[in-house]
């Protein structure tokens, strides 16, 4: 009798635990319709919140924010050293951010785009003076969240 009490509460527990496993990652099933809220609609979500928190930053020149949701060191334009402290990036915003392209005015209009390749990482392209959207600001997440990984213009 004991021997059938604990098998019985091995089952009960390792179908409870298969059972939580499945809740957690977002996987029910519901009279044979299988509904899913898996990683991608999880990345989008947790993106659109980065991306709402990381454009209000840039708009209001908030280092400390963007420092928080950056990757160091930034990436940035063939030739130019990257960004490698919360130091040299509030130093160095204005090239980040205002030389090649308006982020804060390209970042209030513009929608960013997922890599098809990788859905860790997004990208938003910015125009530069003549207004050819050449200026790419990188994204990528990471096991902390989101964050902002570099700067690259296309025609350099």
């Amino acid at each position: 009798m004991k021997k059938i009490m604990t098998l019985s509460l091995v089952l009960l527990c390792g179908a409870l635990r298969i059972s939580a496993f499945s809740a957690i990652n977002g996987y029910f099933n519901a009279e044979d319709t299988e509904v899913r809220r898996g990683p991608q609609r999880e990345t989008q979500t947790s993106f659109d919140t980065f991306w709402e928190t990381f454009k209000v930053a840039v708009s209001k020149r908030d280092v400390e924010t963007i420092a928080r949701l950056s990757k160091f060191p930034i990436g940035m334009s063939y030739g130019i050293p990257s960004i490698r402290t919360k130091a040299q990036l509030t130093k160095r915003y204005k090239q980040l951010f205002n030389e090649q392209s308006d982020a804060a005015a390209c970042f209030a209009k513009a929608k960013p785009e997922k890599d098809v390749e990788n859905p860790k990482h997004f990208s938003v392209a910015c125009p530069d003076a003549a207004g050819n959207e050449v200026v790419i600001y990188h994204f990528e997440q990471t096991r902390t969240g989101w964050k902002f990984t570099g700067l690259d213009n296309l025609n350099e």
